[in-house]
């Protein structure tokens, strides 16, 4: 038996010979880079912040990987033996994105490679080794004195890796937008194939052929592992924080569609809702540094952002236009370091959330609508939580439409569990309702895999297995997360493979299964074979059985695919 499931109710299988898989990633690499413990081999199944319904099984091996060349041996060893491999590095992720299948992985844990490999300051670009966090890249670039930073900023200690990973974004996004902008110029990846390739070169722009960087951004570790990256930097510029209280998101969005319409530079805009701020209130009285509690009203925290010489009017006419909407208090910090005060107080949401119910954790949903539509999102979220009895503060990146509702729960109640889970199951098919996204930033993992069909629509998805299936045909990198659906149910005879596919509608409420034959053949059979092949191709034709609501394909569309030494073609099943 060979392959890897990602079905949701299947489970994984590897190869038999998985011990020694790990004996010879053992001989292959130095013994500490190779962990069997148990504790650690758990600890590196799951996130930091994760959910128990995705909470992944141990792992059989962990490798620390020091250098490209030790992912490509282990990926090598993992294609041997049927292995899958789950990409780590900072484990911040928040949507079962690193979660490991349940019968067991290699996880490469990526967060040795953590050198800066070449700062280019009058480029301003940076070359780097993808277990670099964001936070420690522009510590290091304040450090040497250069005026630049990275400025996509998601949670503290997330690695450019897991950012990539994810097409993550973050506080920032309004200004500078997120990953899948020009931010990221080429990315240094390992294929399934063992294979070391690197996107692009370093100049700022390239019109040569397909966007691969792109590719790879979002595709959490199922089409490659990312091991370094070229980054673009942004100068550092002058910045005041100030706070403007409204009565409701409605009155606090258009403010901020209003501002956002007439230009001035604003480098964030996040808003917090009435229960975000007794929440903060509450985490505030137990600190050492009580200050006066805050009213519990919505609350915007700009980062008002320009040269020195723009930077004088803004302020008054942000004001200006903060009050025109409605805004009940508005006020500019007064120095640097209230600034950072302030600002670290919409940091601490998420840790004063989860101090606020003793014995509760914390479930973090990451929507995103068209900015105009967020005031309906949110109020239909407030419905929900109402109606399912759901303690859920709201903290939102309002300047473009993305918010999280951190929805707090008992474990322990197994209906609070199912009426946390129906209140983002809620949350989610409305902002698709509303043209939006089932993630604005967290990426899909697989606590969002079962909405992207809903969202992007059948064929957009079938695309996305068919690069998957191209990429990774054994099915074995990260999976289970994304679009991942393959089984390899078993190799027949002359190198023969008879794969299955399971692709999950939530929208249609079935599920399909294809089966894929893959081939491989000489040249010369190839050369015999081609013309039917492609006449099948051509007429598109293809024999389906449907039983009780499944759909089962006969493949009879051939994708060629190059191997070493021989031709191999997927006859890929279509609908």
């Amino acid at each position: 038996m060979g392959g890897v499931v990602a079905a949701d109710d299947e489970e994984p299988r590897h190869g038999p010979s998985f011990p020694k898989a790990i004996e010879e990633l053992k001989e292959a690499l130095s013994s500490e880079q190779v962990t069997t413990d148990p504790k650690q081999l758990l600890a590196y199944a799951q996130s930091v912040l994760y959910h128990e319904h995705l909470q992944g099984q141990p792992h059989a091996v962990v490798i620390h990987v020091r250098s490209t060349e030790d992912v490509v041996k282990v990926v090598h060893i993992a294609r041997k033996h049927l292995v899958a491999v789950v990409p780590y590095a900072g484990g911040t992720s928040l949507e079962g994105n690193v979660s490991a299948p349940s019968s067991g992985s290699i996880c490469v844990d990526l967060s040795g490679l953590n050198k800066i490999l070449e700062i280019n300051e009058s480029d301003a670009d940076v070359v780097c080794q993808a277990g670099v966090t964001w936070n420690d890249l522009n510590e290091q670039l304040k450090m040497k004195g250069i005026p630049l930073f990275f400025p996509l900023d998601p949670g503290r200690n997330a690695t450019v890796g897991g950012m990539i990973a994810t097409g993550c974004s973050g506080t920032n996004a309004m200004r500078y937008g997120t990953a899948r902008g020009e931010w990221i110029l080429n990315v240094t990846v390992v294929l399934p194939s063992g294979e070391v390739i690197k996107t692009r070169r370093r100049a700022r722009k390239s019109s040569a052929g397909f966007d691969l960087t792109k590719l790879f951004i979002g595709a959490e570790g199922t089409l490659g592992i990312v091991t370094e990256a070229t980054l673009r930097l942004a100068p550092v510029l002058p910045t005041r924080v100030a706070i403007a209280r409204f009565p409701d998101v409605q009155t606090a969005t258009n403010a901020v569609c209003d501002v956002l319409n007439r230009g001035p530079a604003i480098q964030c805009v996040e808003l917090i809702d009435e229960l975000g701020v007794k929440v903060l209130n509450h985490y505030n009285s137990a600190s050492s540094e009580e200050r006066e509690p805050w009213p519990e009203q919505v609350t915007l925290f700009l980062k008002l952002q320009g040269c020195p010489f723009s930077m004088l009017p803004m302020p008054a006419s942000i004001e200006q236009i903060m009050r025109f909407h409605g805004a009940t208090s508005y006020r500019l910090s007064q120095s640097e370091c209230e600034d950072e005060q302030i600002w670290d107080e919409r940091r601490n949401g998420l840790f004063a959330a989860l101090a606020y119910k003793e014995g509760s954790k914390g479930w973090i949903t990451d929507v995103c609508v068209p900015v105009s539509r967020l005031p309906e999102l949110i109020t239909s979220a407030k419905g929900y939580f109402k109606e399912l009895g759901i303690t859920a503060p709201i903290a939102g990146h309002v300047g473009d439409g993305n918010f999280h509702a951190l929805v707090l729960y008992n474990p322990d109640d197994p209906g609070e569990v199912t009426r946390a889970r129906e209140a983002v199951a809620r949350i989610t098919k409305r902002a698709i309702e509303l043209d939006g996204t089932c993630t604005g930033e967290h990426g899909v993992g697989q606590g969002k895999r079962k909405w992207l069909e809903e969202e992007l629509g059948q064929g957009t998805v079938d695309l996305m297995r068919t690069i998957k299936q191209t990429l990774d045909p054994d099915g074995l990198f990260n999976p289970g997360k994304v679009c991942s659906s393959f089984l390899a149910l078993t190799r027949l005879a002359f190198g023969c493979e008879l794969l299955l596919c399971i692709a999950h509608s939530q929208s249609q409420k079935r599920t399909r299964l294809r089966l894929t034959l893959v081939i491989p053949c000489s040249d010369i059979i190839k050369l015999f074979f081609s013309p039917l092949l492609y006449a099948y191709h051509a007429f598109r034709v293809a024999c389906r059985v449907v039983i009780s609501g499944l759909t089962i394909s006969f493949p009879v569309v051939p994708m060629p695919k190059r191997t070493s030494g021989t031709s191999t073609y997927l006859w890929r099943g279509v609908r």
